[in-house]
């Protein structure tokens, strides 16, 4: 646990400013979230890149119908596979339910979705089909290293290289432009959401423990129905979607398919997002410094 990281007291909230909670995964965001909204009002908003894909409830935690009843939610599990989605796509949502005057409780783990609400996200033009096609059959063949070795040095150094998607995103963007990420960038415009307006808690744990949780939590995931979820996308199953990134669907649709018993799967996705959980934490801590730290489970 960090020195500065303190016990949070929900009441110390100011109930008139919109609310930011970032965490990494299993570190009780959506709980607080929950909470806050019961307590103060406010409408919970999905800020999860995984959440948002209507195939997945119990493979991504997405709050279910009991937290929904309890507290309005929006942005959650809205879009179906095979459909564009991505942080722009995001952020007009946002822009549309700021504009609705609401108090909104935004919470999740993807740390670009937050900072590009809090920092602002340059207008890069959308990737034409055929660019993408390209970059697909690429990838399909040559993996994510060739592709980034064609980056330029000022995009590839700024780039989650664990990160396949976003490595593909930014070949694209180079690709079709003929600039790269870095430059687009660098002109990005105001903030839909500035730090100034908002209360920003970032919720930081203990690792041990955090790493028990998520193996807990994916046992009763599994309990839940995770295993029914993956079956029944496998008729459209396409590892290279964004919506396929979600931890333990691939793990699990190898068990459907013989490659692995249910044990080794479980086990693997339980490694999977332990080390999507240190990825979070990686980021929060370059890119979240002036976020409000908080004490998490």
């Amino acid at each position: 646990m960090r020195q500065n990281a303190e016990t949070h007291d929900p009441a110390s909230i100011d109930p008139a400013r919109h609310v930011l909670i970032a965490g990494p995964t299993a570190s009780g965001k959506s709980a607080l979230a929950l909470a806050l909204a019961r307590a103060q009002g406010g409408v919970v908003v999905n800020a999860d890149a995984l959440q948002v894909w209507s195939c997945w409830r119990v493979l991504t935690a997405r709050p279910g119908p009991a937290d929904a009843a309890q507290a309005p939610h929006a942005l959650y599990g809205h879009i179906g596979p095979g459909a564009e989605y991505s942080v722009g796509h995001w952020l007009r949502e946002m822009a549309r339910l700021l504009a609705s005057g609401q108090r909104l409780i935004v919470t999740g783990g993807t740390g670009l979705f937050l900072s590009a609400l809090t920092e602002g996200l340059a207008a890069i033009p959308a990737t034409p089909p055929e660019v993408r096609a390209r970059a697909n059959a690429r990838m399909a063949a040559e993996g994510p290293g060739a592709l980034l070795a064609e980056l330029d040095p000022a995009s590839a150094a700024r780039i989650d290289r664990l990160n396949p998607v976003r490595i593909q995103r930014a070949w694209e963007v180079q690709a079709a432009t003929g600039r790269g990420l870095a430059a687009w960038h660098a002109e990005t415009p105001p903030p839909l959401l500035p730090m100034a307006a908002c209360t920003a808690l970032l919720i930081e744990t203990d690792r041990d423990r955090l790493a028990a949780r998520i193996d807990a939590r994916f046992a009763a995931m599994l309990a839940e129905g995770a295993l029914d979820e993956v079956r029944a996308v496998l008729p459209v199953w396409n590892p290279a979607a964004p919506w396929a990134q979600a931890i333990g669907a691939p793990e699990l649709v190898a068990h459907l398919r013989g490659e692995v018993t249910l044990a080794e799967a479980s086990a693997a996705a339980q490694a999977a997002t332990r080390q999507y959980a240190k990825r979070q934490r990686t980021w929060f801590r370059g890119r979240m410094r002036g976020w409000h730290k908080i004490v998490g489970a």
